[in-house]
């Protein structure tokens, strides 16, 4: 809860769906807990906006519909944002509701980097690269603005690291290019989602293991990624206390496809001025930020290794040639921002 910029509380509700709680139970629990301010406007995260959606919005009904409309381009999150919308709508009749899409942050991105290589009409049906995790990438570009407007304006990427995991190039504060695509599943390997893949290896898994598509969504979204390479965990907490091969494993292809994300990002910004890690693994694994800088000495990064172990949020040696970063991302204060502009001025 924010009022004129400030947050006054917070709150998290963990297994929405397991047990039998529900939104309206969740928000319901949250509610008992939160000061007596009269609640004015209320700001949702919707992950898919799609072609429609580039800046937030009132929600009505027909967006509303829409919104809902797009479920299948984000199963593991777009049901339970409309379920969160709905549950607010019946707690607060009346109160203005604002949907902020993460895929708006991308839609900046030159045509080149939105297309795939599909015949053309698929471009105009939807099928395209959309990009996620924008009100992340939106609050990082806002800190440093605040900061140095001068280096906001840079060659900036951008790695949100966490259960779900993508890495954006910005240049003068906007999206250029990014890992995930069509769908957050694309990209970087994360907790249990596979990242980037071949195609034909769904294709195979279609026509010749006789696997049905649920089977394969299941196995791609949810069974994947760090868990799947492991066999343990997708925690990475919990793979770097174990010392099976296993976990080395998958740290060590999350490294690996960071560093090639990297060095792809810093081509379509034609150099590389500044990297800045964010999320939960991005913000407190600092083994992993370690491996990562120092994997891209090649382009110019130096590490500051003390500064890196304490913490501190800016981890480049003095001879860098890219100044490193960390920051914490609040995309809830972004959601804040865009819902009073949106709902209540």
């Amino acid at each position: 809860m924010f009022d004129a910029g400030r947050r006054l509380s917070s709150g998290q509700v963990d297994g929405l769906g397991v047990g039998g709680a529900s939104h309206a139970e969740a928000l319901h629990g949250l509610l008992a807990d939160l000061p007596g301010t009269p609640v004015q406007a209320v700001g949702h995260r919707i992950v898919h906006g799609g072609t429609r959606f580039d800046a937030p919005v009132p929600i009505d009904d027909t967006v509303l519909e829409a919104i809902g409309a797009l479920a299948p381009l984000a199963p593991l999150h777009q049901p339970h944002n409309l379920e969160g919308v709905l549950a607010a709508r019946a707690a607060f009749p009346g109160v203005p509701q604002v949907a902020c899409f993460d895929t708006a942050f991308h839609r900046t991105m030159p045509e080149v980097n939105q297309c795939f290589a599909l015949p053309r009409p698929w471009l105009d049906r939807g099928v395209r690269r959309y990009g996620f995790h924008g009100l992340s990438y939106e609050s990082i570009c806002a800190q440093l603005a605040a900061e140095d407007a001068s280096a906001a304006q840079g060659r900036i990427v951008i790695a949100h690291l966490g259960n779900g995991a993508s890495m954006c190039a910005v240049r003068q504060g906007r999206s250029v290019a990014t890992t995930m695509s069509f769908s957050p599943l694309d990209g970087l390997p994360m907790g249990t989602r596979c990242g980037r893949i071949d195609a034909a290896v769904v294709l195979h898994l279609l026509q010749h293991e006789r696997i049905s598509a649920e089977a394969i969504a299941q196995l791609l979204y949810r069974e994947s990624g760090l868990l799947g390479l492991s066999g343990l965990s997708g925690d990475m907490r919990q793979l770097q206390r174990s010392a099976e091969p296993a976990a080395r494993l998958a740290l060590d292809y999350f490294v690996e496809h960071i560093g090639r994300e990297l060095a792809a990002l810093a081509a379509s910004l034609r150099g590389l001025d500044m990297l800045v890690f964010t999320g939960g693994i991005g913000e407190n694994a600092t083994a992993i930020r370690e491996r990562v800088v120092r994997d891209a000495a090649w382009m110019g990064l130096q590490l500051d290794a003390q500064a890196n172990r304490r913490g501190d949020s800016r981890i480049a040696a003095a001879g860098s040639a890219v100044e490193v970063r960390v920051l914490h991302t609040d995309e809830e204060a972004v959601i804040a921002r865009h819902t009073e502009r949106v709902a209540l001025r």
